[in-house]
């Protein structure tokens, strides 16, 4: 019989806390007295469990926080890119552990409903009634991402190939290192093939 997971199992680690709470920004002054702010740890927790189960801010438990509470907590850590900062401190902290594969690298796309329930943009093909987005993600031998670019759902993916190379979330290894990048018949274009070899890649494209 499956385990039914609690709450409790979508918390962060003693371990990885640690390691978070040291990007935190300083939280701005408050101008005038109120309620004291809530605890990052678990606003944070609150985060990660929207994240993971895919629920909607207005369901998310109360010992989080009332949602708007943790929804502001959010757009202000989004704003000051407090995210892309703790993904890149874990991919290097990773290469230093076990190294990232940047022999061999994919590209590859997929429509996907707008995250954390923010607003769609552009008509899903499958189904013009609905809004998405289109997510265009990079990831090393390992499949461990690297890069991500989110447009409308309707974008196709060869015209997000310069955005998402251009967003890698670390420096890549010197061109001296041999890199590869799979693509599938999607991105068969003779320009696009042309765009990867200048940014120092041997193309590897599915032919349609």
């Amino acid at each position: 019989m499956t385990k039914r997971k609690t709450g409790h199992d979508y918390e962060i680690s003693d371990e990885l806390w640690n390691i978070i709470k040291c990007l935190l920004p300083l939280p701005k002054p408050k101008k005038k007295l109120g309620r004291p702010r809530k605890d990052d740890r678990k606003i944070m927790n609150g985060i990660f469990y929207l994240l993971r189960t895919g629920c909607q801010w207005k369901a998310l438990p109360r010992r989080y926080g009332a949602p708007s509470t943790v929804h502001d907590r959010f757009q202000e850590w989004q704003r000051v890119e407090l995210f892309e900062t703790m993904w890149q401190s874990g991919l290097l902290e990773y290469d230093i552990k076990k190294g990232l594969e940047w022999e061999w690298q994919a590209i590859d796309g997929a429509m996907t409903k707008a995250p954390l329930g923010g607003d769609g943009t552009g008509a899903k093909p499958t189904d013009r009634g609905k809004k998405g987005t289109k997510r265009s993600l990079l990831t090393e031998g390992k499949g461990i991402p690297l890069s991500v670019a989110v447009d409308g759902a309707n974008r196709h993916d060869k015209m997000l190939v310069k955005e998402t190379l251009d967003s890698i979330i670390v420096e890549r290894p010197s061109h001296k290192v041999i890199q590869n990048i799979c693509m599938d018949k999607g991105y068969d274009y003779p320009d696009i093939e042309e765009l990867v070899e200048e940014y120092g890649y041997t193309a590897h494209i599915r032919r349609r």
